[in-house]
């Protein structure tokens, strides 16, 4: 096996934005401990990682594999992510540094930004499907850079924490030059995108980009990192109007912004609840733990709040019936997330999250409804 290689020293000389923030990620970038990488290129590949041991580790051992006290061989692909065993072996880093494989993430980023482009839309029109096409790209790409950040701070963190220590970047198959280069190149791709919207929003796009830098700082320096998230990832209900009327009106788009970020507050919590352990141990902060037993009431007080905002940017836009239908079955949909879910098992709280990217299909669906019903009547 290859030796692990240790960061250069050139990072210790990074600046970063506050002092808070450069204190961490120094911590982070001074001393890079030894990684694991890959032993050879193929799907079938296999990471070597000190582990410790796992009854659910069984199940993805290779039968001619050997373990002993201090190691495990983990397969880090498991047979129903397609899309990865049809990928070149190797871009399946990059793929997964991505999460690709993963799109949730990506779905969630989307519907604030759809949201947002179908209030505007003119009555008895769809929304702009080429705006669509150009949010629903940029969505990608976005999330591929958010992802990218994260892993870059979180490395050290990620390789303590059961559901992430082979990531990417964690395990070493990405070396941290690697992973900054792959950054710019998402970033350069989505400037490419950005600069199709008109100036107003190619301004208002630029600046989101110091929320998605900053997030991944947050869960060391206070337990409402789901906030910033809300805040970093609705930033689509501020852009998707600008993009189509070329500025915001601030009556409409304010507390659609608000209510997504409370919608992340719900969605996100319930997810944080399956690292919560882990996060207790390594002193990773989250409304997860800071809610505690309290999670649940908590969380159906930010669903209240975002559908009621939700439904005051509905009415400043002058959406009619459909609309408030839309608002009606997301509101059930949430109502059976918290009644269901139970927060000590992680597969529950992971299917939860991913089912809200039903809730927001679901609102989509009833802005347009609203938008075609709205030109039908006049």
């Amino acid at each position: 096996m290859l030796r692990p290689q240790v960061l250069p020293s050139i990072y210790r000389n990074l600046h970063y934005f506050s002092a808070q923030s450069a204190k961490a990620s120094l911590q982070l970038f001074i001393k890079e401990p030894r990684q694991p990488i890959f032993s050879q290129p193929s799907l079938e590949r296999w990471y070597t990682a000190p582990l410790a041991p796992n009854d659910d580790d069984e199940k993805h051992r290779s039968p001619n594999t050997s373990t002993n006290q201090d190691e495990k061989i983990v397969k880090v692909f498991p047979d129903h992510h397609i899309f990865l065993r049809h990928l070149p072996s190797s871009l399946v880093p990059y793929a997964e540094l991505m999460r690709l494989e993963k799109p949730i993430g990506t779905w969630l980023l989307i519907w604030p930004s759809y949201w947002s482009i179908a209030m505007a839309a003119d009555s008895g029109s769809f929304p702009d499907p080429n705006l669509l096409f150009l949010f629903g790209l940029g969505a990608v790409l976005l999330r591929g850079a958010g992802c990218t950040v994260n892993d870059l701070w979180d490395r050290n963190l990620d390789r303590q924490v059961e559901r992430t220590r082979l990531r990417p970047i964690a395990c070493g198959a990405v070396s941290v030059p690697q992973g900054i280069s792959f950054l710019v190149s998402q970033l350069l791709l989505g400037l490419c995108i950005l600069v199709q919207l008109n100036q107003f929003s190619q301004i208002l796009g630029a600046s989101s980009l110091l929320l998605v830098g900053s997030y991944p700082l947050m869960k060391r320096i206070t337990f409402w990192p789901q906030a910033f998230l809300g805040l970093t990832i609705n930033w689509g209900a501020l852009l998707g109007f600008s993009a189509v009327k070329g500025f915001c009106d601030w009556s409409i788009v304010l507390p659609l912004y608000i209510s997504g970020a409370c919608w992340s507050i719900f969605y996100d919590t319930i997810y944080a609840h399956q690292d919560i352990r882990d996060d207790t141990q390594v002193g990773v902060k989250s409304t997860a733990r800071l809610f505690a037993d309290r999670t649940l009431p908590i969380v159906s007080a930010f669903g209240v709040a975002q559908l009621g905002l939700l439904s005051w940017s509905g009415f400043n836009a002058g959406l009619n019936w459909p609309f408030y239908m839309g608002v009606a079955a997301a509101a059930a949909h949430m109502a059976w997330q918290v009644g269901t879910v139970d927060l000590r098992n992680g597969k529950d709280c992971m299917d939860k999250f991913v089912s809200n990217k039903w809730v927001g299909a679901i609102i989509f669906s009833g802005i347009v409804a609203a938008k075609l019903s709205a030109g039908e009547g006049m």
